[in-house]
């Protein structure tokens, strides 16, 4: 009989459960908008029964919990996410214990997300695999030997507050210049806005590009740029045997990867040159519950020290 974990994605504008058995594969699943503007403990009742829903006819082992940070994995806190209003260190993991009275697990939605490209997607013929998701905003996870690597506080993979321009744009609680201010969706949204005067966000941008605009074929290369030397950073750190890239900037992965793979090399020792591998992930929207399901299992065992 397959082991079954239920997997929950909390997200600032959806809440996801299902059921997901030992081979990746989700069973069942129901989504409902999170509706954070409510607070907590409304979000949490509607996790709760949400999780009751999806869980009726199966007999489950764990739950885990992907939800956006900051947060303590090891306490069960969310501590004050952007998109989360009025979560001020909630012992989420201790509510859903005591709903369901079995082990319940927490971690940072991209780790989660890590997590699952390195045991079902992209990653999984790899013993070390950096997660990178490239949406509103980046976040990065680092599994190591199907290990989650957390950190002493939980705050390892926070690669979007990485600075790589000092003094350069920067917005919410970030470093002035950070990865996130410079190559997410939103920092080319932004720089469409000023430079093309568009309200359409990366999106625009990028058709723009397709359709010849030289200004947006700019904030493109630009954004590539700043990409390929947030990757570099990373590679002469933790040097993982593969990059899997996901997150919504990654939908244009032609406008993106290729070019990614060949300027990522001028910011590369010459011995990574040519082994250095940037691969796009496979598992889509779905990463998030698939990995969340895995939190707990023997397989992702946390790493806080190397």
């Amino acid at each position: 009989m397959k082991t079954k974990r239920i997997g929950v994605d909390l997200g600032g504008t959806n809440l996801r459960a299902g059921i997901v058995d030992e081979t990746g594969t989700i069973i069942c699943e129901e989504s409902i908008s999170t509706e954070a503007e409510k607070g907590p403990d409304h979000v949490i009742r509607n996790m709760i029964a949400l999780i009751k829903k999806v869980k009726e006819n199966h007999e489950v082992t764990s739950i885990g919990i992907g939800s956006p940070g900051p947060l303590d994995p090891y306490k069960g806190l969310v501590l004050s996410p952007p998109n989360l209003p009025g979560w001020v260190s909630v012992p989420l993991t201790e509510k859903l214990k005591q709903a369901f009275d079995i082990p319940v697990y927490l971690d940072n939605d991209a780790n989660a997300a890590a997590l699952a490209e390195a045991s079902f997607g992209s990653g999984n013929k790899f013993s070390s695999v950096f997660f990178i998701t490239v949406s509103t905003g980046i976040g990065g996870g680092y599994v190591l030997d199907n290990k989650i690597v957390q950190g002493a506080q939980g705050y390892a993979g926070e690669i979007g507050n990485m600075i790589l321009q000092p003094g350069g744009p920067s917005w919410s609680n970030l470093n002035a210049g950070s990865f996130e201010a410079l190559a997410s969706g939103t920092a080319i949204g932004r720089e469409g806005k000023e430079r093309l005067g568009i309200q359409g966000g990366a999106e625009e941008v990028f058709e723009m590009a397709a359709g010849g605009n030289p200004v947006a074929q700019i904030i493109i290369d630009e954004t590539v740029t700043y990409l390929a030397m947030g990757i570099a950073n990373i590679a002469h750190i933790v040097n993982p045997s593969i990059f899997v890239l996901g997150g919504g900037v990654m939908q244009a992965k032609g406008q993106i990867l290729n070019p990614l793979r060949t300027k990522v090399k001028d910011f590369l020792y010459p011995g990574l040159q040519e082994t250095i591998n940037l691969q796009p992930a496979k598992l889509g929207t779905k990463a998030g519950l698939i990995g969340a399901s895995l939190l707990g299992s023997d397989p992702s065992k946390t790493v806080d020290n190397l």
